[in-house]
């Protein structure tokens, strides 16, 4: 039996324009997983934390987490799944030992009784242990919610965009907790809109405009690029971007940083004043490529 089951999840937000933000999502996620939800502000990811943690109703599928219902069994999902937020939600005003012992409190248990599933983590906070919440640092802020959420030793662990807006060496650190999170076979589905997190997951999902493009593991989903990629570079990149956008033989053509990642109708090796070479495709440009089919055959079905 899997862990989180989806089958079939649409969620529409009423209003002077209605929103679809979720559309027929369906999603097995295994016993132990580290599992990422991987698309943009606004793709849906939020939304669909909401309804697995029992805060929001969907209009119409089924989802179970641990084989409870997630409408019909809320209060037992709530005692067995942790929830990090995207937004900073403890009490700016406790410190961190006081929101700390707040929440083991609110799951009838105690700090000393599971410090063991968060000492790696508390350890790094704990000099700051009488600091109020309000005053850390976003990787501190990121570290005690982490805490906060395992403190009653979750077997479910769900993580909206948790290193959204923290540095890069935080960034690290956390996806380094989260794989030792795992090893104690703790099932775990983080969402972000950072592509180069995806490989550090077991398996993903991308989504976009609450649509699944596509459910597979960091590597199948790159091995499935339909076509060659190039990297290419001039001096002037962004003339050369609007000149290949113009050319017949070019399929795709995107800035991606310093280089122009280009796919063509034929092959080609050359472009006339300019650098290329063939690389392996990222899951980035797995997503844009797999954005735009979607796009396109939404389009078809329309006409």
């Amino acid at each position: 039996m899997n862990t989180i089951s989806i089958q079939n999840i649409s969620k529409t937000y009423t209003g002077k324009v209605p929103v679809k933000a979720l559309q027929d999502i369906s999603i097995q996620i295994n016993k132990g997983e580290l599992f990422g939800l991987i698309g943009p502000d606004g793709a849906g990811k939020t939304t669909l934390f909401r309804i697995l943690t029992t805060l929001l109703v969907a209009d119409r599928g089924e989802a179970t987490v641990e084989g409870f219902d997630v409408k019909k069994d809320f209060s037992r999902i709530r005692e067995i799944v942790g929830y990090m937020p995207g937004k900073f939600s403890l009490y700016q005003d406790l410190t961190i030992e006081e929101n700390l012992n707040f929440f083991a409190q609110v799951f009838n248990t105690t700090v000393d009784e599971n410090y063991d599933l968060i000492k790696d983590i508390y350890i790094q906070i704990e000099p700051f242990k009488k600091r109020r919440a309000g005053k850390l640092s976003g990787g501190m802020k990121q570290k005690l919610a982490l805490c906060c959420a395992l403190i009653h030793k979750p077997s479910v662990l769900f993580l909206d965009e948790p290193t959204t807006g923290v540095d890069p060496v935080s960034r690290k650190e956390f996806w380094d907790m989260l794989t030792r999170l795992k090893e104690q076979n703790i099932t775990i589905m983080v969402s972000t809109p950072y592509m180069d997190e995806a490989s550090l997951c077991d398996k993903i999902a991308l989504i976009q405009g609450g649509k699944i493009l596509s459910v597979n593991t960091p590597i199948q989903i790159t091995n499935e690029y339909p076509f060659k990629l190039y990297a290419v570079r001039s001096e002037n990149n962004y003339k050369l971007l609007l000149h290949l956008r113009n050319q017949k033989e070019i399929n795709s053509c995107y800035i991606f940083g310093e280089y122009l990642h280009v796919t063509f109708k034929k092959e080609m090796t050359e472009i006339a004043g300019a650098e290329i070479k063939e690389i392996q495709p990222g899951i980035e440009d797995c997503f844009i490529y797999l954005m735009k089919k979607n796009e396109v055959n939404s389009n078809e079905r329309i006409n």
